[in-house]
């Protein structure tokens, strides 16, 4: 198994589903028991300029929980093993998804045991100015040396740095777990695709991805 890349479960994915209220991800037609579904990958790794985190992976149960999967996935990386459906409720999760990174926070804050571990950002503008890539690249590096992960709702599509295409137009709930280049690259977990667990992406792309909505940081 390659070290920077989340190990392939046995899920079959279905199909991209775009539900009212755009926030859900992709439906899943099989599942796989627990311990099929959740994988752990490399330990926590440091180098000159980049840090990746142990993430304990798994994919979302459904096509609506990708908010709840994502905030799993980020806190499997403090230890953290919290029932995806427990989540969901909590977030206030229904068939037409997770209203907002602000439904996402309070749940990471709780779980963390910190009130103000995690804190919501948001990107109002349809693309990303300067400022704002910047300041979503030093949040993600604080928070990945801080030992957690970045959980971003984000819409439409992007390409990461393998040339594969990304598409959520309805909306989707991603983690991000790890950064190269002092964050000018960055390690993403995504709960859609099992088959495509982990990827990369750059920090420019993921802000434009995340524009129009938001993302939990530290």
């Amino acid at each position: 198994m390659r070290t920077d890349l989340i190990r392939k479960t046995a899920l079959t994915v279905a199909g991209i589903a775009a539900t009212a209220g755009g926030i859900a991800g992709p439906a899943i037609a099989a599942q796989a028991t627990p311990a099929e579904r959740a994988v752990q990958v490399q330990a926590d790794r440091r180098g000159p300029g980049e840090r990746e985190l142990g993430v304990r992976y798994e994919a979302q149960p459904n096509f609506y929980f990708c908010g709840p999967a994502a905030a799993r996935n980020a806190l499997s990386v403090q230890g953290k093993n919290i029932d995806v459906a427990a989540m969901a409720k909590e977030m206030g999760t229904t068939e037409s998804g997770t209203n907002s990174i602000n439904d996402i926070t309070p749940v990471l804050n709780k779980e963390t045991g910190a009130k103000d571990a995690y804190r919501s950002v948001e990107i109002r503008s349809s693309t990303a100015d300067e400022k704002q890539t910047e300041k979503l690249r030093a949040d993600i590096v604080k928070t990945v040396d801080n030992g957690r992960a970045v959980v971003a709702n984000i819409a439409g599509t992007a390409t990461d740095t393998d040339g594969n295409t990304h598409s959520f137009e309805g909306g989707h709930y991603i983690s991000v777990i790890g950064y190269r280049d002092d964050g000018k690259v960055v390690t993403i977990a995504d709960s859609a695709d099992p088959n495509m667990a982990s990827y990369r992406m750059s920090v420019d792309d993921l802000a434009d991805w995340i524009a129009t909505r938001g993302y939990s940081t530290s």
